[in-house]
């Protein structure tokens, strides 16, 4: 019973840091970062809305990703070609806003000469991550 135990413990510890980690390196894209600037539990227990702001080097990109609700962003400088699945492409510029439901299949990069800034509100699921990576090529 002890030695299942600690295969068990071993087993979610190891599935723990896998997740973590590529949570970690999803999130080092080059030339891509989200810096977290508020973290409120809503009104809906268990449920968590998430201020961020999304920062893109010049010609950087984000690759196919879902979050685990809304989205809901403004762009505050530069431009932004954003991708969803099954549409077109559309660039937003300082000043636009978007929103996407939760678990859309989207990717973005900067077509802006300069930096692009967005700031982000999530409102997600407490304890899922803020972004999962899709495993598909980028178009």
């Amino acid at each position: 019973m002890r030695r299942m135990s600690w295969k068990i413990g071993a087993t979610v510890f190891a599935i723990g840091a896998a997740l973590v980690g590529m949570n970690a390196l999803y999130a080092q894209q080059p030339g891509f970062k989200r810096v977290e600037l508020q973290r409120i539990d809503t009104s809906t227990p268990g449920w968590e809305a998430v201020l961020m702001r999304a920062e893109f080097e010049p010609k950087a990109e984000v690759g196919k990703h879902t979050h685990p609700g809304n989205e809901v962003a403004y762009i505050l400088e530069g431009a932004l070609e954003l991708s969803v699945e099954g549409q077109a492409p559309r660039t937003l510029k300082q000043g636009d806003s978007f929103s996407l439901p939760a678990n859309t299949v989207h990717w973005a990069k900067n077509v802006a000469k300069g930096p692009t800034k967005v700031l982000v509100t999530y409102i997600v699921e407490k304890g899922k991550p803020i972004a999962t990576p899709v495993k598909t090529a980028m178009k």
